[in-house]
């Protein structure tokens, strides 16, 4: 028995960024809340955007304070602005943190709900506000999870996860990623790679043959495009598979949940402000290590999906190859190989543990029990 949740809607093609004032208008109304970050302001991204909203006669109120990691204090400035303006529906447009600051923006604005009691699973009960979301990166998924990642306090991250915050509509529009430079693509690709990874072998109870199916097609995807959307990121048909990828693999981990790759990335974010696909790259391949005793079925099958010529060896074989050929991916990429490569102090390493251990929604699906003392080995190998 399984659940399976996502997007009621997904509209996907070059240049439907056009159609978002028709969405607009037919789903929310004409007051509109664009929840973004200043880069995407300063990119001209949002241009389209808006030009498409005015066009279908919608009044925009644009909140472009979103930062990476975003703290509670942005997602409560977000609402007080969406509730003071009586927005009808919210459009997240950017990467992951803006599709995640507008999903609480969404539910909030009705001040039926607290944030304070709504991180955790289920907790998040609706209604909320009609949500569109528009990615502008290849990489976290979030506009058809039902998941918001929250810097709560200095470094800590928690989740708000529940089917009251998926988005009505999805919009996928590979144009908007063409301007993505390298290493955030490489980054970002990598990310949506470790989504499909931890899902197809989560641990997870809703471990599911929708989510796997996901999963596989979306590796299948990202390996094939990812290498051409570093090199030639105006190569419109990478782009566009990288896109779609990066959205099969969220579907897959909003039902069949990510594990310890998150678990351990996430400190790492917090700490010293990184961004999350790097991190996830650089915890990647020890992991998998870690992982592989019990995991070698899984990994045995995903890994002639990225490495085709992997394809015939035994399963434990090709998942112990599997590790060494995602780390060569992330170095041929452009990536940092090592958490000394990013400026991560040694002497951290055992906070960090500590601090990944708190994840315990993470933790509880992955594939091998972790201990704080496995997190440290980890990091130290990592490092």
């Amino acid at each position: 028995m399984f659940t399976f949740n996502t997007a009621k809607s997904i509209v996907s093609g070059a240049g439907a960024i056009a159609e978002l004032g028709t969405l607009a208008t037919r789903t929310m109304g004409t007051r509109v809340a664009v929840v973004t970050d200043k880069g995407i302001i300063a990119s001209g991204l949002l241009d389209h955007a808006l030009k498409s909203l005015e066009a279908a006669g919608c009044e925009a109120f644009v909140f472009d304070e979103v930062v990476a990691d975003p703290p509670e204090a942005i997602v409560l400035k977000a609402v007080a602005m969406a509730v003071e303006a009586k927005v009808q529906g919210v459009v997240g447009f950017g990467g992951g943190s803006p599709m995640d600051v507008a999903k609480l923006v969404a539910l909030l604005a009705l001040e039926k709900e607290e944030l304070a009691g709504i991180y955790g699973v289920g907790n998040a009960k609706g209604p909320r506000l009609p949500l569109i979301l528009v990615p502008t990166t290849a990489g976290t998924g979030s506009e058809v999870t039902p998941i918001s990642i929250i810097t709560t306090g200095a470094h800590t991250k928690m989740g708000v996860v529940s089917p009251a915050i998926l988005p009505d509509i999805a919009l996928l529009d590979p144009d908007l990623t063409l301007s993505v430079p390298p290493h955030v693509t490489a980054a970002t690709g990598i990310d949506a790679m470790v989504h499909a990874i931890e899902a197809y072998t989560s641990a997870s109870p809703n471990n599911n043959p929708l989510s796997r199916a996901l999963a596989r097609e979306a590796l299948r995807l990202l390996g094939g495009a990812i290498r051409t959307a570093v090199k030639t990121g105006s190569d419109r048909a990478a782009r566009a598979d990288m896109l779609t990828g990066a959205m099969l693999a969220g579907q897959a981990f909003a039902n069949s949940p990510v594990a310890a790759v998150h678990a351990l990335a996430y400190p790492l974010g917090g700490h010293y402000h990184l961004p999350h696909g790097l991190t996830n790259a650089l915890v990647l391949p020890y992991v998998l290590r870690f992982n592989a005793p019990a995991a070698a079925t899984g990994y045995g099958e995903l890994a002639p999906i990225l490495f085709p010529d992997l394809a015939g060896l035994p399963l434990a074989a090709a998942a112990d190859a599997f590790a060494d050929r995602m780390a060569g991916l992330s170095l041929e990429l452009g990536l940092q190989p090592r958490l000394r490569d990013v400026k991560v102090p040694e002497a951290d390493l055992a906070m960090l543990a500590a601090d990944a251990m708190k994840q315990t929604r993470l933790l509880v699906n992955n594939p091998r029990p972790v201990t704080e003392a496995d997190a440290l080995a980890i990091y130290r190998e990592a490092w």
